[in-house]
C-alpha cells in the first residue's frame, strides 16, 4: 500500500553541513532544486542507503529503514526504493530487457524476462527490448532505466537529475512520460535537479536547498510569486537587482539601486535588499517616447545582447546593473534593437518583488 516518505538525515559533506528534514506523500513528487554541490544527491543516497549520515531517520510509512539512534540501518536492496540515476546507469553489455529483469533477479529466470518484457511493453519500449543502450536514443535509456526502477514494485521513487542527459527535442516529451508515470505509480517520489523548469513541470511541491539546507519549499507558483530570497528569486528565473530600501509614499516602498535609478514595490522592507522582476514583465520602449499605463518603474538601459530563444527573444541590458528582458521578434524588429541600442526598461511596482539578501 502506497505510503509517504519521510527522510531526516545531518552529516558533514566536505564544506557544508547537510541538515534536512523533509516528508513526501503517497503519489506526490517532491523536487529539490539547486546548484551543484549543494547537496542535493546526498538526500536521495541518505534515502537509498548509500550515505550513512552522522544522525537520522527514513521511514517509508511503517518501516523504517534508518534509525541510527535506534542502531537500524536496512541495506540497499532490502529499501525497496525506485532508483534512476543521472546517466541512467544501464548495463552496456546486456540488452534493455536484460537490464529490466537484472532488477528482478529474485525470481526465477523465466519470471524475469516475461516481467522485463510487460514493462518496458507499458513504457513504449516493446520493440526495442533486444536492443543494446548504446544504440538506444537518450529518451529510450530514460525509459529502461525507469522499467527497471519499477520492476523492483519501489515503495518509493528516487530520481537524480532524470532528464540531464536528453537533448532539448527530447526533453519535453520524456517530461510528460515521467510526469505520467510518477502519477500512476501511486508512491512518493523524491527528484533532485538543478533547473527549476524540470522541478516545477515535475514536483507536486519544490524545495530548494542551498548550502546542505531547505531554504524554502512551496509550490512552483509560490516559490515564483513569493522567494523568500535573492537566492530563491534567482533560482526561479527572476531578475535580482541590488539596492537598499526606504519608506516612500502611497504604501510603497522605494529602493535606491545600487549604480542609480531607483524602483517602487508594495513590499514592505527596511535596509539592503534584493529587487526580484520576472524576464517577461518588462515593456521596451525608445528612450522619448510618450509613456503609457500604469509601471511605476522606468530605468535607463542600454542593449547588450539579443538572443533569440523559441518564439521569443532576450534581451541582455545595462541599467546600472545588468538586467534581462524577454520581449517578441515583432518588437525587436518594430524598435529597431540591437547591441547599443538606448532604450527604457519599465515594469509594474505590483511585479517588484523584495527579497532578503
Amino acid at each position: 500500500m502506497p505510503a509517504d516518505l519521510a527522510v531526516e538525515a545531518t552529516t558533514t559533506l566536505g564544506d557544508i553541513e547537510l541538515d534536512v528534514s523533509l516528508r513526501v506523500g503517497a503519489g506526490e513528487c517532491l523536487a529539490l532544486v539547486g546548484p551543484s554541490g549543494a547537496g542535493k544527491s546526498s538526500v536521495l543516497r541518505v534515502a537509498a542507503g548509500l550515505l550513512r549520515p552522522r544522525a537520522g531517520t527514513v521511514r517509508c510509512g511503517e518501516e523504517t529503514w534508518l534509525d541510527t539512534l535506534g542502531r537500524i540501518d536496512r541495506p540497499p536492496e532490502e529499501r525497496r526504493c525506485g532508483y534512476v540515476f543521472q546517466e541512467y546507469a544501464l548495463f552496456g553489455h546486456l540488452s534493455a530487457w536484460q537490464n529490466v529483469a537484472f532488477a528482478l533477479r529474485d525470481r526465477p529466470r523465466a519470471q524475469r524476462r516475461k516481467r522485463a518484457h510487460e514493462l518496458l511493453e507499458r513504457l513504449g519500449m516493446a520493440a526495442r527490448a533486444d536492443a543494446r543502450p548504446r544504440t538506444l536514443s537518450g529518451g529510450e535509456r530514460q525509459r529502461v532505466a525507469l522499467a527497471r526502477a519499477l520492476a523492483r514494485a519501489p515503495r518509493a521513487f528516487l530520481l537524480d537529475e532524470p532528464l540531464s542527459a536528453l537533448d532539448v527535442r527530447t526533453r519535453t516529451a520524456a517530461t510528460r512520460e515521467l510526469a505520467a508515470l510518477l502519477g500512476e505509480s501511486g508512491v512518493p517520489a523524491l527528484m533532485v535537479t538543478h533547473d527549476f523548469a524540470q522541478a516545477a513541470a515535475l514536483g507536486d511541491l519544490v524545495g530548494v536547498v542551498e548550502a546542505g539546507h531547505v531554504v524554502q519549499k512551496g509550490t512552483p507558483a509560490e516559490l515564483a510569486a513569493r522567494p523568500v530570497s535573492a537566492f530563491v528569486a534567482d533560482l526561479t528565473g527572476a531578475v535580482v537587482l541590488t539596492g537598499r530600501a526606504l519608506a516612500g509614499d502611497d504604501g510603497l516602498t522605494r529602493v535606491a539601486l545600487e549604480g542609480g535609478e531607483e524602483v517602487v514595490s508594495p513590499d514592505g522592507a527596511a535596509g539592503p535588499v534584493g529587487v526580484s522582476v520576472f524576464p517577461w514583465d518588462i515593456t521596451i520602449e525608445p528612450p522619448h517616447a510618450t509613456v503609457h499605463g500604469s509601471a511605476r518603474n522606468r530605468l535607463a538601459a542600454e542593449v547588450t545582447s539579443v538572443t533569440e530563444i523559441g518564439g521569443r527573444v532576450r534581451l541582455g541590458l545595462a541599467a546600472g546593473q545588468p538586467l534581462v528582458a524577454e520581449v517578441t521578434a515583432a518588437a525587436v524588429a518594430e524598435l529597431g534593437l540591437r547591441p547599443g541600442t538606448r532604450v527604457v526598461a519599465s515594469f509594474k511596482a505590483t511585479a517588484t518583488r523584495l527579497v532578503a539578501r
